[in-house]
C-alpha cells in the first residue's frame, strides 16, 4: 500500500506577524497538488518570507521526514516529531491510525531564537500531509479525513 506524503515548510521573523506581509503568509495555502515524480519521496515545499512567501518545490526520502509513519495491523500510524521546546507541547494529541483510501493533515507550529540571542525570533509551521493508499494529484487539496491542529501560542 503506497504511503504519500507532502511537508509544506512555512517560515516567518517578527517583520511578517503583522499588516501587509502577515496577510501574505496566512494566504498561503496549507496543501498544493503534486508533482508526478513525488512518490516513494516526500514532496516538500518551503515557504519562506525572505523569498516573499513564494512556494519552492522540493524532495526527501520518507526517512528524513519528520514524522514516524508505521504500518500497523493494516493501518498506517502517523506522528509527527516535534523539533523544537516552543511553544510547549506539554500533552500532545495521540497517533492518527489511517485506513487505506485515508489522508490527515496534521499542522504544528515552532518559535526559535538565534543560539547568540542577536537576532529576532523566527518561526515556522510544519504541515505534514500524508496519505495511505493511492491517490491522485489533487489530493492534498481536499478536506482531509483527519485533520490535527497542533498550534501553540507564538506570541
Amino acid at each position: 500500500m503506497p504511503v504519500t506524503v507532502q511537508w509544506v515548510r512555512t517560515s516567518w521573523t517578527k517583520r511578517s506577524r503583522g499588516g501587509e506581509a502577515a496577510a501574505r503568509r496566512n494566504a498561503v495555502p496549507v496543501g498544493f497538488a503534486l508533482p508526478d515524480d513525488a512518490p516513494p519521496n516526500a514532496h516538500v515545499v518551503e515557504i519562506r518570507e525572505w523569498e516573499d512567501f513564494t512556494p519552492c518545490d522540493g524532495r526527501a526520502e520518507l526517512r528524513h521526514v519528520s514524522a514516524e509513519l508505521r504500518r500497523v495491523d493494516g493501518r498506517l500510524r502517523v506522528f509527527p516529531r516535534v523539533m523544537h521546546e516552543l511553544p510547549p507541547r506539554p500533552r500532545r494529541p495521540p497517533a492518527v491510525r489511517l485506513l487505506p483510501g485515508q489522508w490527515v493533515r496534521w499542522q504544528l507550529n515552532y518559535r526559535i531564537s538565534s543560539t547568540a540571542r542577536m537576532r529576532d525570533w523566527s518561526y515556522w509551521l510544519d504541515t505534514f500531509n500524508v496519505a495511505y493508499g493511492p491517490v491522485t494529484a489533487d489530493v492534498f487539496l481536499g478536506t482531509p479525513d483527519f485533520h490535527v491542529d497542533e498550534q501553540g501560542p507564538v506570541r
